[in-house]
């Protein structure tokens, strides 16, 4: 771990383990999803030489796989993108993101935090096996038409899998999907959600046709496929393992154009994905332009908790 010893230097930004959580005093380690909630215990990337700055993404790069690790890049270019637009690149670029690190890989158990405006990413090893939720990513513009990095997108295939998804269900199919009429203010976990207890609502995958389940399937992967690969194979196995618990739920407009909320849940994961209205723009109502998703592990695993709390359990025998 060559790296993350090199980045952490002789910052006191680290955190020890303590009581099988990952803890920074005096503030509680809840998601956030915009502004970081403890930069004095982290390293703002922005304001560090370039060098460090490269290690930083190479742990973002070692902890993820190549699509994950794009996916959150291209969020942070988007955060330019929204900057440029503005004039307000001293607020919205795409260093403006803290890196916290817990523990260390030598205790066994260990972590780190990327957060900032619209990507907020949990990493929690213990042993040989990881967690990468909560995950919050949002984009708003979702398309860079112009600037630094013209030509990014993100959250394209989310959007056209969700859609594609629903617009295949039957008329009875869709009774069962769909669970209200207009979109919520927000995601039901998002911010400051930790541990929400949300219902089962929707469609179970049970009663998809096979091709609707193969559907379903490169949907999920989406989320989980943010993970190495070797880790993200072991977390859809266990999504697989409660298929026939899980539940695909929608709000929203099926048009071409329209704006929408779906859902996947089950007892080991919780998906969301929403269109937003206009934060950086002046719409009122949701467009396609602004884009939150969220991804959890149900029933008390965000963080790893209960990886860490196994973990305690058993260095304290």
């Amino acid at each position: 771990m060559a790296t993350l010893t090199v980045l952490l230097g002789d910052y006191p930004h680290t955190r020890p383990l303590k009581d099988g959580t990952l803890t920074v005093p005096g503030v509680d380690c809840r998601f956030a999803s915009s502004a970081p909630l403890y930069p004095a215990f982290a390293r703002m990337v922005r304001d560090r030489e370039f060098d460090v700055c490269e290690l930083a993404l190479a742990t973002y790069r070692a902890g993820l796989s190549a699509y994950g690790y794009t996916q959150v890049i291209d969020l942070m270019h988007l955060n330019l993108t929204i900057g440029e637009l503005r004039g307000e690149q001293n607020l919205l670029n795409e260093w403006l993101y803290w890196l916290s690190v817990y523990g260390s890989p030598e205790q066994g158990a260990w972590g780190w935090q990327l957060d900032g405006h619209h990507v907020n990413v949990s990493y929690v090893f213990v042993g040989d096996q990881m967690t990468l939720t909560p995950t919050f990513l949002g984009a708003e513009p979702v398309i860079a038409e112009s600037g630094k990095y013209a030509g990014t997108s993100a959250f394209r295939r989310e959007e056209a899998v969700g859609h594609r998804l629903f617009t295949s269900l039957t008329d009875e199919q869709r009774k069962l999907a769909v669970i209200a009429e207009e979109l919520p203010p927000d995601l039901f976990t998002g911010a400051f959600r930790d541990n929400v207890e949300l219902n089962y609502a929707g469609l179970p995958l049970g009663e998809l046709t096979e091709p609707q389940r193969e559907t379903a399937a490169d949907l999920i992967g989406l989320y989980v496929n943010r993970a190495r690969e070797d880790h993200a194979r072991v977390r859809m196995d266990e999504v697989r393992a409660h298929e026939a618990e899980t539940y695909f739920a929608w709000i929203g407009d099926p048009g071409p154009e329209g704006v929408f909320y779906y859902r996947v849940h089950s007892p080991v994961i919780l998906i969301e994905f929403e269109h937003q209205a206009g934060v950086m723009f002046d719409n009122d109502t949701p467009s396609r332009r602004h884009i939150h998703t969220v991804i959890r592990t149900p029933n008390g695993n965000d963080y790893g908790i209960d990886l860490l709390r196994r973990h305690h359990e058993r260095s304290h025998r």
